[in-house]
Protein backbone atom coordinates (compact mmCIF):
# COMPACT_ATOMS: atom_id res chain seq x y z
CA UNK A 1 0.00 0.00 0.00
CA UNK A 2 1.13 3.60 -0.52
CA UNK A 3 0.68 6.39 1.89
CA UNK A 4 -0.41 9.99 0.66
CA UNK A 5 -3.00 12.28 0.83
CA UNK A 6 -5.98 14.32 -0.44
CA UNK A 7 -5.03 17.70 -1.29
CA UNK A 8 -7.84 19.52 -0.57
CA UNK A 9 -6.41 20.45 2.91
CA UNK A 10 -3.67 22.20 0.90
CA UNK A 11 -5.39 24.68 -0.69
CA UNK A 12 -3.75 27.68 -0.67
CA UNK A 13 -0.59 25.98 -1.75
CA UNK A 14 0.23 25.86 -5.77
CA UNK A 15 0.62 22.17 -7.07
CA UNK A 16 4.51 23.01 -7.13
CA UNK A 17 4.71 23.79 -3.13
CA UNK A 18 1.84 20.93 -2.47
CA UNK A 19 4.24 17.90 -3.63
CA UNK A 20 6.91 19.39 -2.27
CA UNK A 21 5.49 19.30 1.29
CA UNK A 22 4.07 16.04 0.80
CA UNK A 23 7.63 14.76 -0.62
CA UNK A 24 9.36 16.44 2.71
CA UNK A 25 6.33 14.45 4.81
CA UNK A 26 7.74 10.98 3.18
CA UNK A 27 4.27 10.33 1.69
CA UNK A 28 4.26 8.62 -1.75
CA UNK A 29 0.93 9.55 -3.51
CA UNK A 30 -1.30 12.33 -3.76
CA UNK A 31 -5.54 12.25 -4.90
CA UNK A 32 -5.10 15.70 -6.63
CA UNK A 33 -7.90 17.99 -5.66
CA UNK A 34 -9.78 19.10 -9.29
CA UNK A 35 -12.58 21.30 -9.05
CA UNK A 36 -13.65 23.61 -11.35
CA UNK A 37 -12.26 27.31 -10.54
CA UNK A 38 -14.03 29.52 -8.91
CA UNK A 39 -15.75 29.96 -5.50
CA UNK A 40 -16.22 26.59 -3.48
CA UNK A 41 -19.99 25.64 -1.95
CA UNK A 42 -18.80 23.74 0.96
CA UNK A 43 -15.83 23.39 2.99
CA UNK A 44 -12.79 21.30 1.57
CA UNK A 45 -14.32 22.16 -2.25
CA UNK A 46 -13.31 24.47 -4.75
CA UNK A 47 -9.41 23.51 -5.03
CA UNK A 48 -7.68 23.20 -7.88
CA UNK A 49 -4.07 22.00 -8.03
CA UNK A 50 -4.86 20.66 -11.68
CA UNK A 51 -7.30 22.37 -14.13
CA UNK A 52 -7.94 20.15 -16.37
CA UNK A 53 -9.98 22.85 -17.79
CA UNK A 54 -6.50 24.56 -19.48
CA UNK A 55 -4.86 21.06 -18.98
CA UNK A 56 -2.74 20.70 -22.11
CA UNK A 57 0.39 18.72 -23.20
CA UNK A 58 2.90 21.07 -21.62
CA UNK A 59 1.50 21.00 -18.30
CA UNK A 60 0.48 17.31 -18.57
CA UNK A 61 4.59 16.94 -19.34
CA UNK A 62 5.42 19.29 -16.24
CA UNK A 63 2.76 17.93 -13.94
CA UNK A 64 4.46 14.10 -14.29
CA UNK A 65 7.95 15.15 -14.43
CA UNK A 66 7.24 17.26 -11.12
CA UNK A 67 5.78 14.09 -9.44
CA UNK A 68 8.25 11.96 -10.60
CA UNK A 69 11.29 13.95 -9.78
CA UNK A 70 9.66 14.28 -5.88
CA UNK A 71 8.60 10.31 -5.62
CA UNK A 72 5.17 11.52 -5.41
CA UNK A 73 2.83 9.26 -7.69
CA UNK A 74 -0.97 10.98 -8.71
CA UNK A 75 -3.38 8.23 -7.30
CA UNK A 76 -6.58 9.85 -8.85
CA UNK A 77 -8.33 13.11 -9.80
CA UNK A 78 -10.72 14.30 -6.95
CA UNK A 79 -14.03 15.84 -7.41
CA UNK A 80 -16.68 15.36 -4.97
CA UNK A 81 -20.24 16.92 -6.59
CA UNK A 82 -23.67 15.99 -6.73
CA UNK A 83 -24.19 14.47 -9.98
CA UNK A 84 -27.69 13.97 -9.26
CA UNK A 85 -28.64 17.44 -7.75
CA UNK A 86 -32.35 17.67 -8.45
CA UNK A 87 -31.44 20.89 -10.10
CA UNK A 88 -30.94 20.34 -13.52
CA UNK A 89 -28.69 23.01 -14.08
CA UNK A 90 -26.09 22.35 -11.51
CA UNK A 91 -26.45 18.72 -12.50
CA UNK A 92 -25.47 18.72 -16.41
CA UNK A 93 -22.81 21.68 -15.15
CA UNK A 94 -21.51 18.42 -12.52
CA UNK A 95 -21.23 16.00 -14.92
CA UNK A 96 -19.10 18.12 -17.78
CA UNK A 97 -16.63 18.58 -15.13
CA UNK A 98 -16.65 15.16 -14.58
CA UNK A 99 -16.02 14.19 -18.02
CA UNK A 100 -13.35 16.44 -18.77
CA UNK A 101 -11.67 15.13 -15.00
CA UNK A 102 -11.93 11.57 -17.22
CA UNK A 103 -10.04 12.86 -20.24
CA UNK A 104 -7.50 14.38 -17.88
CA UNK A 105 -6.69 11.14 -15.27
CA UNK A 106 -6.50 9.11 -19.40
CA UNK A 107 -4.39 12.14 -20.59
CA UNK A 108 -2.06 11.96 -17.25
CA UNK A 109 -1.86 7.92 -17.33
CA UNK A 110 -3.58 8.28 -13.55
CA UNK A 111 -6.19 6.27 -15.14
CA UNK A 112 -8.72 7.00 -12.41
CA UNK A 113 -10.88 9.62 -10.61
CA UNK A 114 -12.39 9.61 -7.46
CA UNK A 115 -16.08 11.17 -6.85
CA UNK A 116 -19.87 11.04 -5.51
CA UNK A 117 -22.48 9.41 -7.10
CA UNK A 118 -25.00 11.83 -5.84
CA UNK A 119 -28.44 12.08 -4.72
CA UNK A 120 -31.56 13.81 -4.83
CA UNK A 121 -31.99 14.72 -0.95
CA UNK A 122 -35.80 14.23 -1.25
CA UNK A 123 -36.04 11.27 -2.77
CA UNK A 124 -36.49 7.61 -1.65
CA UNK A 125 -33.58 5.07 -2.22
CA UNK A 126 -35.82 3.61 -4.83
CA UNK A 127 -36.72 6.75 -6.87
CA UNK A 128 -33.30 8.16 -6.64
CA UNK A 129 -31.70 4.23 -8.02
CA UNK A 130 -34.14 4.94 -11.07
CA UNK A 131 -32.11 8.04 -11.50
CA UNK A 132 -28.72 6.08 -11.41
CA UNK A 133 -30.02 4.13 -14.38
CA UNK A 134 -30.32 7.32 -16.27
CA UNK A 135 -27.75 9.31 -15.12
CA UNK A 136 -24.32 7.15 -14.92
CA UNK A 137 -24.44 4.46 -17.34
CA UNK A 138 -22.89 7.49 -20.32
CA UNK A 139 -20.02 8.70 -17.72
CA UNK A 140 -19.33 5.04 -17.31
CA UNK A 141 -18.70 4.29 -20.60
CA UNK A 142 -16.97 7.23 -21.20
CA UNK A 143 -14.26 6.36 -18.35
CA UNK A 144 -14.56 2.81 -19.54
CA UNK A 145 -13.51 3.82 -23.55
CA UNK A 146 -10.75 5.79 -21.45
CA UNK A 147 -9.79 3.08 -19.83
CA UNK A 148 -10.00 5.51 -16.25
CA UNK A 149 -11.82 3.54 -12.98
CA UNK A 150 -14.30 6.00 -11.26
CA UNK A 151 -14.42 5.08 -7.29
CA UNK A 152 -17.09 6.49 -5.41
CA UNK A 153 -16.52 7.57 -1.97
CA UNK A 154 -19.08 6.28 0.50
CA UNK A 155 -19.69 9.96 2.34
CA UNK A 156 -23.66 10.13 2.79
CA UNK A 157 -23.29 14.23 2.27
CA UNK A 158 -25.56 14.72 4.96
CA UNK A 159 -24.28 17.04 7.59
CA UNK A 160 -26.24 20.04 7.17
CA UNK A 161 -29.77 20.77 7.11
CA UNK A 162 -29.71 22.08 3.24
CA UNK A 163 -28.64 18.12 2.51
CA UNK A 164 -31.40 16.45 5.05
CA UNK A 165 -33.27 14.26 5.09
CA UNK A 166 -31.47 12.28 2.33
CA UNK A 167 -28.27 13.61 1.80
CA UNK A 168 -25.91 14.12 -1.54
CA UNK A 169 -24.59 10.79 -2.27
CA UNK A 170 -26.63 6.96 -2.41
CA UNK A 171 -23.75 4.78 -1.78
CA UNK A 172 -23.89 5.17 1.61
CA UNK A 173 -23.74 1.67 3.06
CA UNK A 174 -23.19 -2.53 1.64
CA UNK A 175 -26.84 -2.63 1.12
CA UNK A 176 -27.36 0.25 -1.08
CA UNK A 177 -24.06 -0.85 -2.72
CA UNK A 178 -25.22 -4.27 -3.83
CA UNK A 179 -28.17 -2.78 -5.51
CA UNK A 180 -25.78 0.28 -7.37
CA UNK A 181 -23.53 -2.50 -8.52
CA UNK A 182 -26.20 -4.72 -10.41
CA UNK A 183 -27.68 -1.54 -12.07
CA UNK A 184 -24.04 -0.32 -12.73
CA UNK A 185 -22.14 -3.59 -14.14
CA UNK A 186 -18.76 -1.83 -14.33
CA UNK A 187 -15.55 -3.19 -14.30
CA UNK A 188 -13.94 0.36 -14.10
CA UNK A 189 -16.81 1.30 -11.57
CA UNK A 190 -15.76 0.66 -7.44
CA UNK A 191 -15.48 2.27 -4.23
CA UNK A 192 -13.39 4.83 -2.66
CA UNK A 193 -13.77 3.49 0.87
CA UNK A 194 -13.89 5.99 4.21
CA UNK A 195 -14.06 4.01 7.46
CA UNK A 196 -15.39 7.11 9.40
CA UNK A 197 -18.56 7.57 7.76
CA UNK A 198 -19.43 4.19 8.72
CA UNK A 199 -19.03 5.02 12.34
CA UNK A 200 -21.97 7.62 13.05
CA UNK A 201 -24.10 5.44 10.88
CA UNK A 202 -23.52 2.59 12.83
CA UNK A 203 -22.61 0.55 10.02
CA UNK A 204 -19.49 -2.19 10.56
CA UNK A 205 -16.83 -0.93 8.85
CA UNK A 206 -14.72 -4.06 9.19
CA UNK A 207 -16.89 -6.68 7.48
CA UNK A 208 -17.59 -4.97 3.58
CA UNK A 209 -13.63 -4.42 3.10
CA UNK A 210 -14.09 -8.72 2.63
CA UNK A 211 -17.32 -8.44 0.51
CA UNK A 212 -16.21 -5.83 -1.61
CA UNK A 213 -13.03 -6.37 -1.92
CA UNK A 214 -12.87 -6.52 -5.73
CA UNK A 215 -14.50 -3.46 -5.83
CA UNK A 216 -11.67 -1.50 -3.52
CA UNK A 217 -9.92 0.82 -5.98
CA UNK A 218 -9.17 3.80 -3.37
CA UNK A 219 -8.81 3.99 0.42
CA UNK A 220 -9.23 7.20 2.32
CA UNK A 221 -7.60 7.47 6.27
CA UNK A 222 -9.99 9.51 8.05
CA UNK A 223 -11.15 9.35 11.60
CA UNK A 224 -14.75 10.23 13.17
CA UNK A 225 -15.20 10.90 17.12
CA UNK A 226 -19.00 10.35 18.54
CA UNK A 227 -19.72 12.52 21.61
CA UNK A 228 -22.63 9.91 23.26
CA UNK A 229 -23.76 12.88 25.42
CA UNK A 230 -24.30 14.94 22.51
CA UNK A 231 -25.68 11.98 21.01
CA UNK A 232 -28.16 11.22 23.74
CA UNK A 233 -29.33 14.87 23.73
CA UNK A 234 -30.35 15.50 20.33
CA UNK A 235 -30.85 11.87 19.04
CA UNK A 236 -29.79 9.76 15.50
CA UNK A 237 -32.11 11.84 13.64
CA UNK A 238 -30.52 15.33 13.92
CA UNK A 239 -28.07 15.98 11.14
CA UNK A 240 -24.75 14.63 12.23
CA UNK A 241 -22.75 17.16 13.38
CA UNK A 242 -24.90 17.66 16.59
CA UNK A 243 -23.07 14.97 17.35
CA UNK A 244 -19.97 14.12 15.68
CA UNK A 245 -16.75 15.76 14.35
CA UNK A 246 -14.26 14.81 11.59
CA UNK A 247 -10.95 14.08 13.18
CA UNK A 248 -7.15 13.27 11.97
CA UNK A 249 -6.74 9.64 12.07
CA UNK A 250 -6.04 8.33 15.71
CA UNK A 251 -8.05 10.65 17.33
CA UNK A 252 -11.23 9.09 16.59
CA UNK A 253 -13.35 6.44 16.99
CA UNK A 254 -11.92 3.88 13.83
CA UNK A 255 -9.38 1.69 15.12
CA UNK A 256 -6.76 2.01 12.55
CA UNK A 257 -5.09 -1.60 13.50
CA UNK A 258 -7.96 -3.70 12.48
CA UNK A 259 -8.82 -1.70 9.59
CA UNK A 260 -5.38 -1.89 8.20
CA UNK A 261 -5.09 -5.23 8.91
CA UNK A 262 -8.28 -6.16 6.95
CA UNK A 263 -6.61 -4.68 4.28
CA UNK A 264 -3.93 -6.57 4.30
CA UNK A 265 -6.09 -9.56 4.48
CA UNK A 266 -7.77 -8.94 1.12
CA UNK A 267 -4.21 -8.00 0.08
CA UNK A 268 -5.21 -4.55 -0.94
CA UNK A 269 -1.88 -2.90 -2.69
CA UNK A 270 -3.45 0.35 -4.27
CA UNK A 271 -3.38 3.78 -2.72
CA UNK A 272 -4.43 4.84 0.64
CA UNK A 273 -5.00 8.48 1.16
CA UNK A 274 -5.38 10.52 4.30
CA UNK A 275 -8.06 13.44 4.32
CA UNK A 276 -8.25 16.05 6.67
CA UNK A 277 -11.42 17.74 7.49
CA UNK A 278 -10.40 18.23 11.21
CA UNK A 279 -12.04 21.67 12.38
CA UNK A 280 -9.06 22.16 15.14
CA UNK A 281 -6.15 22.08 11.87
CA UNK A 282 -8.36 24.36 10.04
CA UNK A 283 -6.78 28.03 11.63
CA UNK A 284 -3.55 28.29 9.28
CA UNK A 285 -1.83 26.90 6.54
CA UNK A 286 0.60 25.84 9.38
CA UNK A 287 -1.83 24.41 11.13
CA UNK A 288 -3.13 21.93 7.94
CA UNK A 289 0.54 21.13 7.38
CA UNK A 290 0.26 19.92 11.04
CA UNK A 291 -2.56 17.54 10.55
CA UNK A 292 -0.76 15.80 7.82
CA UNK A 293 2.20 15.40 9.86
CA UNK A 294 0.36 13.76 12.91
CA UNK A 295 -1.38 11.51 10.43
CA UNK A 296 1.39 10.25 8.69
CA UNK A 297 3.85 9.89 11.62
CA UNK A 298 0.45 7.81 13.24
CA UNK A 299 -0.51 5.63 10.09
CA UNK A 300 3.51 4.98 9.65
CA UNK A 301 2.46 2.69 12.67
CA UNK A 302 0.73 0.45 10.16
CA UNK A 303 1.35 1.39 6.64
CA UNK A 304 5.06 1.14 5.95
Amino acid sequence: MKLGLISAILGDLSFEEMIDFLAECGLECVEVACWPKGKAERRYAGVSHIDVDTLDDEKCAHILDYCQKKGVEISSLAYYPNTMDPDVEKRTAYIEHLHKLIDASAKLGVNMITTFIGRDPKKTVSQNLELVKEIWPPILDHAKEKGVKVAIENCPMLFTEDEWPGGQNLMTTPAIWRQVFEILDYDNFGINYDPSHFIWQQVDYIRPLYEFKDKIFHVHYKDIKIYPEKLADVGIMATPLQYMSPKIPGLGDVDWGKYVSALTDIEYKGYTCIEIEDKAFEGTVEDAKNAVRLSTRYLRNFVI
